[in-house]
């Protein structure tokens, strides 16, 4: 059966091989447009996108084989069968067809026994560049899916252990190289444990959720990274940033998350879910590694826990007063 979606360009300047052929293709169910000249098949070329071209080879205005070479030329990314149409049959003609472009042959006066054989072929092929399009559409989807996996966590759509690990080294080399600071922020979502207990796990997804979004709204440059450390933990990776910017990030933080107003039904310290941060702020040397900037921003997150909670400390011991809720 033929399809009825296909579309044929008939390039011919007899007006009755044209008349013909466009009769016989509409009967055999195609679309069909007729053009006379090399310059018009070009133009509704480009406009149309046909699937299929007949192309006579002798044209008022220029070779076919000119018009051939010119949208082999002209649109490489894309591929539509040609059939050139012509009384020509030496070795030559169809050699140098072939060479520019083109796929068949037909030779007039056109049969259309053979005609309707060459069409079916062509239209075989041009099924499966539709199939393989399709196919390498949903190939190319599912491994941007796969990409997001591997770089997003999946709760909270933040970037994910890995991509902050990733992230962090190519940051560590970059002020390395740059000599511009470079600052790491680490938060713990306080008492979560009892959050969990009292309102159990799926609202304490749903917590972090909301403290996820709070950290990607106050990331407003592109190279900001907050990312999902692992639990409950969160960072924040600020790439030429000094303390003081970084610090002013981080208040903004903490005013994005009191604005949320989480409630927190067993915390010590409030009726809403505030964190606690410890961060790290270097200009790259040699010695700089991932695991020294990570270990210095815990140590500062631990002493912001062992201050009291609701609070960021510096790893230099510079602390911040608590965000107000």
């Amino acid at each position: 059966m033929s399809d009825p979606s296909l579309k044929v360009l008939v390039v011919e300047d007899s007006r009755t091989v044209g008349a013909f052929l466009s009769t016989t293709l509409r009967a055999f169910g195609y679309a069909c447009e007729v053009v006379t000249t090399g310059a018009e098949a070009l133009d509704h070329y480009g406009a149309a996108k046909p699937d299929l071209i007949l192309l006579d080879v002798m044209l008022p205005d220029m070779e076919g084989f000119a018009v051939a070479e010119r949208i082999r030329r002209d649109d490489p990314e894309s591929w539509v069968p040609i059939i050139f149409l012509t009384s020509l049959e030496s070795e030559d003609d169809l050699s140098r067809g072939i060479e520019v472009g083109g796929d068949d042959y037909l030779t007039k006066p056109v049969s259309r026994v053979v005609l309707k054989a060459k069409i079916h072929a062509m239209e075989r092929i041009v099924a499966m560049r539709r199939r393989l399009i399709e196919l390498t559409a949903q190939l190319s989807e599912a491994n941007k899916a796969l990409a997001r996996q591997s770089e997003e966590d999946a709760l909270t759509g933040l970037a994910n252990r890995r991509m902050f690990d990733l992230i962090l080294a190519r940051e560590i080399e970059h002020s390395r190289r740059t000599k511009q600071p470079l600052t790491l922020v680490l938060f713990d979502v306080d008492y979560f444990k009892r959050y969990n207990d009292a309102l159990g796990h799926i609202h304490g997804d749903q917590c972090l959720r909301e403290v996820a979004q709070v950290l990607r709204r106050a990331c407003r440059r592109a190279t900001d990274l907050p990312a999902r450390y692992g639990g409950e933990e969160f960072a924040l990776i600020l790439p030429n940033t000094p303390r003081t910017g970084a610090r002013l990030l981080v208040q903004g933080v903490a005013r994005l998350l009191a604005g949320a107003r989480i409630a927190h039904p067993d915390s010590p310290i409030g009726e809403f879910v505030t964190f606690s941060g410890g961060m790290a702020t270097v200009i790259a040397s040699d010695t700089t590694s991932s695991l020294s900037l990570v270990r210095a921003a815990d140590e500062a997150l631990y002493a912001a826990k062992g201050a009291g909670r609701n609070r960021v400390i510096s790893f230099d011991g510079d602390s911040a007063p608590a965000p107000a809720p």
